[in-house]
């Protein structure tokens, strides 16, 4: 097969608008997968898929397969025409740690400067990523319109979070006469250290505590997708299904109401 193809896929990948970085990830994966077969068959693949121990890197590897199964065909390429063949592993839902409104209260009572308080803040009220935290810029906070613009997000896709009136009044006093320069001035892992010597949960944790949050309140799905850059709701999904009942108990009330 001619690798060219996967610098084809991977940019057609990115002008679809879809995440780079899962682009990325599947060319490894194919490029490892040709390293072994230069025209991989169908039972090449599947040995190459069930040669890994690990349930996530065999699901990871199906669905790069299958991705770029999926692009040969839209394309008129004849490779990978089995595609559709390939098996995906099933991977085990385990419950996935969820920050709280208690667990908001503890770490705003546990920062001692201006800095975490105004960390834990943004936590709470945007949901994002410890990437797109550790890039923000003085600039990027609109204090008058009560928003943060992440200009560069998991998606390649900059997009608009909005600022709650506590995050909003601990950024003005973190930031001070400050009017340009890195937001935090911190690096990914210094979020992550910040927030252990806390005793909170970890970022990610935070974004689907948000994320229930939000949709607990009357945030509707589109919204709580669109704030947090997910191109679907699959991620929603994810994050709440074991809330879904109670939302739907919520959603009626208000209905009847």
């Amino acid at each position: 097969m001619d690798k060219s193809l996967l610098g084809e896929f991977q940019l057609d990948w990115r002008l679809a608008g879809k995440s780079p970085a899962t682009a990325s990830t599947y060319v490894q994966w194919l490029e490892h997968l040709l390293t072994q077969h230069q025209e991989p068959t169908l039972v090449d693949v599947k040995q190459w898929i069930a040669s890994t121990p690990s349930v996530s890197f065999r699901r990871k590897r199906g669905q790069a397969v299958r991705a770029f199964g999926t692009w040969a065909e839209h394309n008129n390429y004849e490779i990978f025409t089995w595609w559709k063949l390939v098996p995906l592993a099933k991977e085990r839902q385990r419950p996935q740690t969820t920050a709280t409104e208690l667990d908001y209260k503890k770490a705003v009572c546990a920062a001692s400067t201006l800095r975490d308080k105004a960390l834990v803040e943004v936590l709470w009220s945007c949901g994002l990523r410890r990437s797109e935290i550790a890039r923000l810029d003085v600039l990027d906070v609109n204090f008058s319109e009560g928003f943060i613009v992440v200009r560069t997000s998991k998606t390649g896709k900059p997009r608009i979070t909005p600022l709650g009136p506590s995050a909003r009044n601990a950024l003005r006093k973190h930031i001070g006469k400050r009017s340009e320069g890195s937001l935090f001035e911190m690096s990914t892992n210094a979020i992550r250290l910040c927030l252990m010597r806390l005793g909170a949960p970890s970022a990610h944790a935070w974004r689907r505590g948000w994320a229930v949050h939000a949709l607990r309140n009357g945030v509707s799905e589109t919204s709580v997708r669109a704030v947090a850059g997910w191109s679907s709701g699959a991620m929603v999904a994810r994050y709440t299904r074991a809330l879904s009942g109670e939302l739907a108990v919520q959603e009626f009330q208000r209905s009847w109401s």
